[in-house]
């Protein structure tokens, strides 16, 4: 049995992005791994305790994201989160190579995004909007940052076109199956 801890990064924007998506997600993950794990919670918008969090941080095998993409990046509400938490001394440390001091080894996480895109912007080609890159490319700050961290990355799961009238039940069976195939 593993510890897993599952944050949910969105922010709120009233008649935009109000969570209701990510709040199911982040319940159907929870809903999903709890026989088998020890879940704990963080909800960034409702505020949070930077000592409780490192301790979650500390606790957890598995740590889960979800979070919306703005603008191409995380909410800036997660970003402070992360700024809060991720302490020197306890997350990272000094070291002779740049990037190389993680204290946080045999830890894992995974990225559970939506995007405003279709799933077909990503891959494409070089004269496209997003120059061909792959979704974990567009989110290559965010993996840097836990791999600064020596947190081991698990695959993204990615929902698309998540602001249009997407099926919500498929979506959700995908991420059962993404759950089932890269943490139980």
């Amino acid at each position: 049995m593993s510890n897993i801890l599952i944050i949910n990064g969105h922010d709120f924007y009233k008649n935009r992005a109000e969570g209701n998506l990510s709040s199911l997600i982040c319940e159907r993950i929870k809903t999903k791994l709890q026989d088998k794990h020890t879940i704990v919670t963080t909800k960034v918008l409702d505020g949070y305790d930077v000592n409780t969090e490192i301790k979650k941080f500390l606790n957890a095998d598995i740590i889960i994201i979800h979070t919306p993409i703005y603008w191409f990046s995380i909410p800036g509400i997660l970003k402070k989160y992360i700024d809060d938490v991720y302490e020197p001394g306890i997350f990272f440390g000094k070291s002779n190579e740049f990037g190389r001091g993680g204290l946080l080894t045999n830890k894992k996480y995974m990225l559970s995004v939506t995007w405003g895109a279709s799933e077909n912007e990503f891959d494409s080609h070089k004269e496209s909007f997003l120059e061909g890159k792959a979704e974990d490319d567009v989110l290559f700050p965010i993996h840097k940052t836990h791999e600064y961290c020596s947190i081991q990355k698990i695959d993204t799961f990615s929902i698309f076109e998540a602001m249009s009238k997407i099926n919500v039940s498929e979506q959700l069976n995908r991420l059962d199956l993404h759950i089932k195939n890269n943490i139980n």
